[in-house]
């Protein structure tokens, strides 16, 4: 960040903003076009895109912006941007082919339509920001190898919790520590909460009662810690990581929770706990060297052997920006996968549910996510959280039951499932899914006769 806020001078200096265009205009979209607009230099919101419309300008009047205009076209769109205009269009492949768009900005939370306009601006050369934890967490790994294949970046933000805990892991390894968890704080854990019961909580924040069932149930989190895990060859101790401790002692001894030598053996963990430290995410690491366990001990950091590391805050569309720098002017990944997932997030039954059903999707209530290493996600075909919506069931699922690929019948032609078997494919040399998929729609063609014309090739 120390050497953000000086390349981003410069551009405001140059006049060469940062040609920022959003997709989604929600609550999150709101306060970081705010951000942009008026408390960072050298970076603009040129163009929001929302599905009603009328959203996109109330996020402009919002950030204090009068001349909006509207754009159905790319002409209408490339013109309004070249001529200084903020734009709002319903049309969100109109910001990922223009070429007045430095960055595409994904804060829609949504895995088949995030999937299909990530793709579009790739082929157009756009770099992508995706602050879509389920996006991310689902085939993220796969649409990185697709980002490399077009030369642009695809990246985390800072801010929110994934990105927190990477640079918080990245720093550590720096100082010559090993990282043996990375973790996150939750004040709130209750797998049955839904939109009826956050509600109120909802309204008084002005954000999505699905979203914040999200937090509230589980699933954010787990999309959220499976990103960290994949950036970093980290697995889960068991699915559900650890379903929640309930901690509210002192973060510096957060490390007596864990088992260092399985730590050691397993490399590394993402974990959470349920609690009220003053922290919301933490780094624990050990040292190898025994001079250097002198000095962190001189230091304030404790016995060890596992030294706390964390911070207190995620202040999310505050952070966001320094992302979009970091990614334009440094091509510097926040927190990019390694290789293929190492954890995934599966579908788990809110209540029992029976055949003939058609899930909703995530944050509402038919089902919740967690986190699961990717060996047991595969053997047992479990169905990511991330690509419920739309199935319709086959079997009964009792209450706390995993959901399987068995057990639903998907929706035909989803961009995201076949990039999620391209995944299991490329990356692990699987092909059970691909398979599956082709089944499924074996009287409408294969899977890839039905949308490679929305893949890239």
């Amino acid at each position: 960040m120390i050497i953000v806020d000086k390349a981003l001078q410069v551009r405001e200096n140059e006049n060469r903003p940062i040609r920022v265009a959003m997709v989604g205009a929600g609550f999150m979209g709101q306060g970081l076009t705010n951000q942009i607009e008026n408390s960072i230099p050298g970076m603009r919101m040129v163009a929001v895109q929302n599905r009603k419309v009328e959203r996109a300008f109330h996020v402009y009047n919002y950030s204090g912006l009068k001349d909006v205009v509207e754009a159905t076209t790319q002409t209408q769109l490339d013109s309004a941007i070249s001529t200084g205009k903020p734009v709002v269009t319903e049309d969100a492949f109109l910001l990922a082919r223009s070429e007045h768009v430095d960055i595409l900005v994904d804060v829609t939370g949504s895995v088949e339509f995030g999937a299909n306009v990530v793709l579009e601006a790739f082929k157009h050369g756009k770099d992508v920001l995706l602050v879509n934890a389920e996006l991310d967490g689902t085939i993220g790994p796969i649409l990185q190898t697709y980002a490399k294949k077009y030369g642009v970046i695809m990246s985390a933000c800072e801010g929110d919790e994934p990105g927190l805990q990477l640079n918080l892991y990245r720093w550590v390894k720096g100082l010559g520590l090993i990282p043996r968890v990375l973790g996150n704080i939750k004040g709130l854990q209750d797998r049955y909460r839904n939109p009826t019961t956050q509600k109120g909580f909802a309204e008084q924040w002005g954000q999505n009662p699905a979203m914040v069932t999200s937090f509230a149930d589980g699933t954010k989190i787990s999309f959220e810690q499976t990103i960290a895990a994949n950036a970093t060859g980290f697995s889960v101790l068991s699915r559900g990581m650890s379903r929640g401790i309930d901690y509210h002692g002192d973060v510096m001894k957060i490390g007596q929770l864990y088992d260092l030598d399985q730590l050691r053996e397993l490399g590394g963990i993402v974990d959470y706990v349920v609690g009220t430290p003053l922290t919301k995410v933490y780094c624990l690491a050990e040292h190898p060297d025994p001079k250097q366990q002198h000095y962190l001990k001189l230091y304030k950091m404790g016995e060890g052997p596992l030294y706390s590391f964390f911070l207190p805050y995620h202040l999310v569309h505050f952070e966001i920006p320094n992302a979009i720098a970091r990614v334009v002017l440094f091509r510097d990944e926040i927190a990019p996968p390694l290789a293929g997932p190492c954890v995934e997030v599966c579908a788990v039954a809110k209540r029992d549910l029976k055949a003939g059903e058609t899930l909703d999707e995530y944050g509402m209530y038919m089902t919740y996510g967690e986190a699961v290493n990717v060996d047991e996600m595969s053997s047992k075909h479990y169905l990511p959280e991330g690509l419920v919506e739309g199935c319709i069931l086959k079997n009964d699922i009792k209450k706390d039951g995993v959901l399987s690929y068995e057990d639903v019948i998907l929706p035909v032609g989803r961009v995201a499932d076949r990039l999620r078997a391209e995944q299991y494919k490329h990356f692990r040399g699987e092909t059970w899914l691909e398979e599956l998929l082709n089944n499924q729609v074996a009287n409408q063609g294969s899977v890839h006769d039905v949308v490679t014309d929305r893949i890239v090739a």
